[in-house]
Formats: structure tokens, C-alpha cells, sequence
């Protein structure tokens, strides 16, 4: 269960954003949408959705885009660069896309983030020195790197430096570590400036048990969609031929209830490719057996609801957090709606998976779908091009900036009420255009 994902000085957040998942205090109504686990004696919380709200640019993907990077750079251990992702975030394998644009002197990039896993809360902390701006060959650095257990500092990395602490996890140590403690801080003084201590030195030689722990998380528990464009490639189906396309229960069903042209869809390897793709099942007078690939019959929504569902379905099963990166492309919001249903459904998802998802769509913005604390804006200052993030819980219930319960949350936002939208006009462009004063209309 997320709880809290901070960065700093990540491209156009210069300033800290913290997307907290933490129900706010003094929030009332939709309980259904907290999950809450007991763990040393005291009750952690944590929100089930989050819908993020902003105008075009203004940093949403970048948000979400960011999470995609830590888990990236956590997973390969390091903060060098790596083949570019097939899912197109570049910044998760070039590092040096994060850096602020606009300043020839960024600081250092930093992450934060905080996690129930376990039955223990982890907070993970990473600060790297990358440089500026497509600087591909500045010597990076790892300035900071600390994990802490259940509030307790386990270990805190610097440059020159290492502070271990052993004794919130004393039963998860690796074996005959205790006599050995000087030894292993020698060896993560002499890290590589550019490797992580948690994936390197801190799983081998400390507490493989606790690194496994966190590591799994990140992929297996943070469940990263960059971009609207199809998402076929983080699944695979359990099942697979090579001339009968597999039909799997749970995807078709969902499939025909959202709305499919064909009889029903599977996945299949074509003959001469590794990849599954994704077949329209055709029966009937002289059709029979038919198979089509799906993106040359059905719609590019139904085909990205196919493919967005078996995460869905991964998140809620594990109790994973599901980040998705405008979620309802494609997609009509009643579908949506069912969706969300699931996630604040205590008696189907069961294990507090979340869902965090960026939109232009008005319609989630209602206190009878969403708490207060789940509406989340991001804003970008035209002047300095720095982005902001805040809830809609922040303005508070009071004042003539108060936002009770119950009000009409869709007609404030259009009234720009709490920011986050954009006025556009696109009038005098199409004046010259028409006028002959553009180029627009010559182009061939």
C-alpha cells in the first residue's frame, strides 16, 4: 500500500511534491475508500484512489512518470543509463532527460517514498547529483540513500559515509553479519558513486530477507502504465498457442461486457514473432473459426480496456498500487466508474489496491464517486514553468475558499475555484490563418 511519493527537482517540480496517500484529517463520508492495516499496535491508512486534474502540460505525466523512474532505477540498481523502456517514459533509461530545462544549475534530484509491505512501513530515500539537462557525460553521483523500517532509520548512505543500524531488523540479518558490521561499512564506502547501496552491499550482506522485501514491492506491488498508448507488453497471458488463439475467462468476459464487435477475443503468437497479440474470434453462417488480429476490427477503446485489465486484475488479486497514466483514453467513464467501484469495494478488493490516474474527464470530480482527499491538481506557473501538486482537501472546509462535503466540486473547478485549469483561446490564430497572416493552411 503507497503512501507517500515525494520528488524534488525532477523537470518542471522544482520545488517538493509530495503526492500523499494518507487520508487527510477531518474527512467525512465515502469510508469505504480507506484501507487501514494494523501494524505495531497502531492503525496505517491509506486512500484506495487518487485522480489527478490538471490542463495539458502542466506536469501530471510527469508525476506519474517519476514513480516509473525510481522503480526503474531501482530495479537495475543504479543510476546510470539503460536501453530505453518499451514503455516510452525515456527518463526512466536516460536519466539525464530528468534534470529542471530551464536552469543551467539544477540541484540534485531526489525521491521519497513510503510503503506498507509486510506488515512493516518502509521509507525510501534517494538523492543523486545527474548534472544538467541532457548533459549525457557528467560523472553522477548518489548524494543520499536511506531506508528506514517502521519510523526506525536502518541506514543512511552519503558519499563518504554510511550510519547502519541494526536493530529494527535484528532477526532478518544475514547470517554472521554481527561480527562483521565494520567490514561492510568499509565496503559501502567504497561503493560506486553510482550504484545503490539497498540492491548491492544492503541485500548481500545485511538482510537479504528486508532488501527482498522492498525490492518485490517496487515490481511486483508498483504496478507503472507511462503514456496512453496500448499497454499489451506488461502482460502475458498464462496460456499460449500458436495457432488457436487463448481464450482466457476473466479478459473475454470483461471484454463482452464492455462492448466487443466479434464473438470474442485471445491471445495468440503469430507464427514468426515472440510477442502475444491480441485476435477477434468470429463464429457463425460462413465465419466460423474466423480469426482477425483485434486492432483491424475492434475500437482503439475496447482495445485499450483489454489490455489495461488484466493489471486491474493483478492489482486487486495482490493488493498492488496501479498507476496509470491517462487511464481513460479511449474509455468511457462508465466504465471508469465500474472500475473505481472495484477499488472502494471492501468485499472485492480486499487486499488495498489502489488506483492513481490522471484525467481531463470532469465527470470523477463528484463527492458521491470521490473524497476530497482523493481529488489531486497539479499546476504549472507560466512564468517560472515550475509545477505544483495539491488535493482538493488542502483549501480546507471554511472561508470563502472552504470546500465542504457534498458541494458541486465540478462547477468549482470550471470556475477555477482551485486552480489547475487553463484559459485557452485559439481565436486569433485561426484569424490569421483565415486572413492569410498564417502558414498553417499551406501545408502540403
Amino acid at each position: 500500500m503507497l503512501l507517500e511519493f515525494a520528488i524534488s527537482n525532477y523537470k518542471s517540480f522544482v520545488d517538493e511534491a509530495v503526492l500523499s496517500m494518507v487520508p487527510a484529517p477531518k474527512q467525512k463520508g465515502l469510508s469505504y475508500s480507506i484501507h487501514t492495516e494494523k501494524i505495531g499496535g497502531k492503525n496505517v491508512k491509506g486512500l484506495s484512489c487518487a485522480v489527478i486534474y490538471g490542463p495539458n502540460a502542466s506536469g501530471k505525466t510527469t508525476l506519474i512518470g517519476a514513480m516509473d523512474t525510481l522503480k526503474a532505477v531501482v530495479s537495475r540498481g543504479n543510476i546510470c543509463d539503460a536501453p530505453p523502456a518499451a514503455n516510452k517514459n525515456r527518463a526512466s533509461s536516460q536519466l539525464s532527460l530528468i534534470p529542471n530545462s530551464s536552469s543551467s544549475r539544477p540541484g540534485p534530484v531526489r525521491f521519497r517514498i513510503k510503503f506498507v509491505e509486510g506488515g512493516s512501513v518502509y521509507e525510501y530515500l534517494l538523492e543523486a547529483d545527474l548534472g544538467s539537462f541532457a548533459d549525457d557525460d557528467y560523472d553522477r553521483e548518489v548524494l543520499e540513500e536511506s531506508l528506514s523500517v517502521n519510523g526506525a532509520p536502518v541506514f543512511c548512505r552519503k558519499p563518504d559515509s554510511i550510519e547502519l543500524n541494526i536493530q529494527p531488523i535484528k532477526d532478518r540479518l544475514a547470517a554472521g553479519l554481527e561480527g562483521k558490521v565494520d567490514a561492510v561499512v568499509d565496503l559501502a564506502v567504497n561503493l560506486s558513486p553510482t550504484d545503490l547501496f539497498l540492491t548491492g552491499v544492503f541485500k548481500t550482506f545485511v538482510s537479504p530477507p528486508v532488501a527482498s522485501e522492498v525490492l518485490s514491492w517496487f515490481d511486483r506491488k508498483l504496478l507503472t502504465v507511462y503514456h496512453a498508448d496500448r499497454v499489451r507488453v506488461l502482460y502475458r497471458p498464462a496460456k499460449m498457442a500458436t495457432s488457436t488463439p487463448y481464450i482466457e475467462g476473466a479478459v473475454n468476459e470483461a471484454a463482452q461486457a464492455f462492448g466487443i464487435s466479434s464473438n470474442a477475443v485471445g491471445y495468440m503468437i503469430p507464427e514468426g514473432e515472440s510477442e502475444p497479440r491480441l485476435f477477434s474470434l468470429f463464429e457463425g453462417d460462413g465465419v466460423r473459426g474466423r480469426v482477425l488480429p483485434a486492432e483491424d476490427y475492434e475500437s482503439y477503446g475496447t482495445l485499450r480496456f483489454v489490455d489495461i485489465f488484466p493489471l486491474v486484475a493483478r492489482a486487486i488479486v495482490t493488493g498492488a498500487t496501479l498507476v496509470v497514466d491517462e487511464f481513460d483514453a479511449s474509455i468511457h467513464p462508465m466504465a471508469l466508474m465500474s472500475i473505481l467501484s472495484v477499488f472502494h469495494n471492501d468485499e472485492i478488493n480486499t487486499k488495498g489496491a489502489q488506483l492513481i490516474f490522471d484525467t481531463h474527464n470532469p465527470v470523477f470530480l463528484n463527492g458521491n464517486v470521490l473524497r476530497r482527499d482523493e481529488i489531486k491538481f497539479v499546476e504549472r506557473d507560466l512564468g517560472t514553468g515550475n509545477s505544483q501538486h495539491y488535493s482538493l482537501s488542502d483549501f480546507g472546509t471554511s472561508g470563502p475558499g472552504g470546500v465542504r462535503q457534498g458541494k458541486d466540486y465540478m462547477k468549482g473547478y470550471f470556475l477555477d475555484r482551485y486552480g489547475a485549469i487553463s484559459d485557452i483561446d485559439f481565436t486569433p490564430i485561426f484569424e490569421r490563418i483565415v486572413e492569410g497572416r498564417g502558414d498553417a493552411h499551406n501545408g502540403k
